[in-house]
């Protein structure tokens, strides 16, 4: 695959960060040289979240898709893949756009952790208020 010609994405989620390519093919889709149903250990319903952006654009067959994925955990990944998968696309065909952003596939969701403050438990929790 090294030689032929894709299409570049790249999406993010928490701290998770992922490249995504789409080339001419029959409908593989590879993260980290695995296939993907074994990436997220035969868990369907997550194969099904990532595919969102093929099943609106009709061209779940049209693409063979290798993904390079980093950091975060599960759900921040896939996430992460599929907002890569949908740029890709948008790159691809740009008349896709409309029906994508009403799906809401193009916006980065930009939640994170929020960082542990000093004095306190967690970022907001505070210790329990004592009055004797």
């Amino acid at each position: 695959m090294a030689d032929k010609k894709y299409t570049y994405g790249l999406g993010r989620r928490k701290s998770a960060s992922a490249r995504a390519r789409l080339y001419a093919g029959k409908g593989e889709i590879t993260i980290n040289g695995k296939s993907a149903l074994d990436y997220f250990s035969g868990d369907k319903s997550k194969l099904a979240e990532i595919t969102d952006p093929l099943a609106l654009a009709q061209k779940q067959k049209d693409y063979d898709i290798s993904v390079r994925v980093i950091g975060g955990g599960l759900s921040g990944q896939v996430d992460a893949i599929k907002l890569a998968i949908s740029k890709a696309l948008q790159t691809e065909s740009p008349d896709l756009r409309p029906a994508l952003k009403k799906a809401g596939l193009v916006k980065r969701d930009p939640r994170e952790k929020e960082r542990k403050k000093y004095g306190l438990r967690s970022a907001r929790k505070k210790e329990q208020f004592s009055k004797r």
